[in-house]
């Protein structure tokens, strides 16, 4: 197996097997962040504070000593083995590098699959560039003649990170799976569903 060979790819089997958690009846469930209290661009050293903070609450030494009825025990032994997998996943750099990007991928592919309607597919390429300032702003004109279009600044909390070069964009330091983002268009109801692959970084 695997998993005997490279910690990597154990990690990875085990955060498929944790898709789950993210999407279920087409609603995005409590992420492992959620779980601990922390937010997705806390430190090491929070998310292990928030982590032994709630492994005090929900251990389940505390709950034995505890008048409790036995259906709130068990749901509280539920969420301190929640609170353990978060810190497995969490406390480790790599895990949590590919917990991240299987959380943004779920987050596209739950958005894609509420676009009811996609006009078209596009590449970067395929993108006109304009420099904003502080962004870079892309757009694709609509058949009703407005724009599809995402600046730079919104790809990055989508952990894309642009630059421009000469005529062209690329992408830098990609440190997320291929994915897809969804354009809506300025006017109309068509959407345009931008295609980001590992070939444009």
């Amino acid at each position: 197996m695997l998993c005997r060979h490279t910690t990597f790819h154990c990690q990875w089997f085990e955060l498929k097997q944790h898709q789950k958690m993210l999407l279920d009846n087409n609603a995005i469930q409590e992420t492992h962040y959620e779980v601990l209290n922390v937010k997705e661009d806390a430190n090491y050293e929070e998310i292990r504070a928030s982590y032994r903070s709630a492994v005090l609450s929900f251990h389940p030494d505390k709950l034995l000593k505890t008048s409790e009825t036995s259906s709130t025990n068990q749901i509280d032994g539920e969420r301190f083995l929640r609170v353990q997998k978060a810190w497995e996943i969490l406390s480790d750099s790599s895990s949590r590098s590919l917990y991240n990007n299987e959380l943004r991928r779920t987050r596209q592919d739950f958005l894609a699959a509420e676009v009811a309607e996609v006009a078209e597919d596009l590449s970067l390429d395929d993108m006109m560039v304009e420099d904003a300032g502080e962004a870079l702003e892309l757009f694709y004109q609509c058949r009703c003649g407005d724009y599809f279009s995402v600046d730079s600044l919104e790809l990055k909390k989508m952990g894309y990170s642009l630059v421009r070069e000469g005529s062209g964009i690329s992408i830098l330091n990609l440190d997320t799976l291929p994915g897809s983002v969804i354009l809506p268009c300025g006017s109309c109801s068509l959407k345009a569903r931008l295609l980001i692959s590992m070939d444009d970084s």
